[in-house]
């Protein structure tokens, strides 16, 4: 609320006698007011800290299929993935031919990408987190289901609908101060079972940039899981890539040595 001109304001009266009472009074409604935003605004980092953990789970081991769909053309590639804890990933692709070995990992906040026919590895600066992978709809940011979503942004409970006899929450996450996004804003439909079903991004302007949704939910390893995420872009929705999980399963824990540049090696080969 923009404050009043000094010409706007009342002119003072007599002064007022404190009254102990009447000050308890606006203390408690204050209170009574600012209660009802402190639980929405923890509701909502709650909402989102359960649906990461939920899609990640404490470890999986997973083999998909990644279409990148084009109005002219259309390619699929099969991938191996590993994941473990908010942050390490490690990715590796199976076919066609000639993209086998190509891998990524992400250890933490590291990435690195690589490449069996050069025998390299190459560490990604932070700046081509962002970046396309394998000239999909999906970054690398997106692929590794990074953490970034949890600790940079701060988020914001907008309202709730019925769908399919489940609450779904709508969460605003906009980036906390200096923050190294590049989103301006992302918004998400978590169901009441921290089920994900929808994520969208927009620029600095504030306009939506692409969009992931959900579908195909089946039970995995007793919890229900969507086996198939859609990623497309706002203006050119005819445009999109579908990740399909094929194998899924969810572990406590992998070996020490599996995210590390030497296994990313070695799988690769």
């Amino acid at each position: 609320m923009k404050p009043l001109p000094p010409h706007a304001l009342p002119s003072a009266g007599p002064p007022l006698e404190p009254s102990p009472r009447k000050g308890l009074a606006v203390l408690v409604s204050l209170t009574l007011l600012l209660i009802p935003v402190l639980c929405a605004a923890e509701s909502a980092g709650s909402i989102v800290y359960a649906a990461f953990d939920y899609w990640r789970g404490e470890a999986s081991i997973a083999q998909l299929t990644m279409t990148i769909h084009r109005p002219t053309w259309e390619r699929t590639v099969t991938i191996d993935a590993w994941t473990q804890g908010e942050s390490d990933s490690l990715f590796v692709t199976r076919a066609p031919a000639k993209d086998r070995g190509n891998g990524t990992l992400k250890r933490g906040p590291t990435m690195w990408i690589y490449n069996p026919k050069v025998n390299k590895i190459i560490k990604l600066p932070p700046s081509m987190m962002s970046q396309s992978w394998q000239g999909s709809d999906f970054s690398n940011n997106d692929l590794a289901k990074t953490d970034s979503l949890i600790h940079d942004y701060t988020h914001t409970l907008m309202g709730q609908t019925a769908q399919d006899g489940h609450i779904v929450y709508t969460i605003q996450s906009v980036p906390r101060p200096d923050a190294p996004v590049i989103w301006g804003m992302i918004t998400l439909e978590i169901r009441e079972d921290h089920l994900l079903l929808k994520e969208t991004f927009f620029d600095e302007d504030l306009e939506p940039v692409k969009e992931m949704t959900a579908s195909n939910i089946q039970p995995v390893d007793g919890k229900l899981f969507p086996l198939t995420w859609k990623m497309a872009k706002t203006e050119t929705p005819e445009s999109y890539t579908l990740m399909a999980y094929k194998h899924l399963k969810f572990i406590k824990e992998l070996p020490p040595n599996t995210f590390t540049r030497a296994n990313l090696v070695k799988v690769g080969r």
